[in-house]
């Protein structure tokens, strides 16, 4: 939704669009798109909720992600840290793109990078204890902003929705590793 658009506004252009949808589509379903197209906006509407939100801080969804990411790797055996290209694969973007989001969080102070003892041309990345004390400081709000964003769904409904969404995304990975061969 654009600034100043109102809901209704929003809707009607909604409803167009899954009408120019359907008119490109030559009679398929296009339930798949509208599942994908409605994910990403809604990911972009929650990313544009947090970042006008106190309780997240100054950074970004990706890299409050990566910062998380870390911490939780960090739990669960790798406190020397990981290397970039596990991570970038871990967080579903491209090396480039982690490369940049490092560069900044290593600005902040918020990760550390530490030369790899199995490669000695490559480096681990760790977040540093600042990195911990940003993401433990502030999840409490992070998790209470996220249930007042979904606070118009039921207990039963965020259940039935985590459970769609998860197996959505179980048959994405599997598509991930082994296409369907086209017609």
């Amino acid at each position: 939704m654009k600034e100043g658009e109102t809901l209704n506004q929003f809707e009607n252009k909604s409803v167009k669009m899954r009408s120019e949808m359907a008119s490109m589509a030559g009679g398929k379903d296009t339930s798949g798109m509208e599942v994908s197209h409605n994910i990403r906006v809604i990911n972009r509407l929650i990313d544009l909720a947090a970042s006008n939100t106190p309780e997240f801080g100054e950074l970004s969804g990706p890299r409050r992600g990566v910062l998380m990411r870390l911490l939780f790797e960090e739990k669960h055996g790798r406190s020397t840290g990981i290397n970039p290209t596990s991570l970038s694969l871990l967080q579903s973007v491209k090396k480039n793109t982690i490369t940049s989001l490092l560069n900044g969080l290593e600005e902040s102070g918020l990760i550390e990078r530490l030369p790899d003892p199995a490669d000695r041309r490559g480096k681990l990345v760790r977040i540093s204890p600042a990195g911990r004390e940003l993401v433990l400081r502030t999840a409490p709000g992070r998790f209470e902003v996220m249930n007042q964003l979904t606070a118009s769904l039921d207990a039963a409904e965020r259940a039935q929705l985590l459970a769609l969404l998860n197996k959505l995304r179980i048959s994405l990975q599997k598509y991930r590793q082994q296409p369907p061969h086209q017609a």
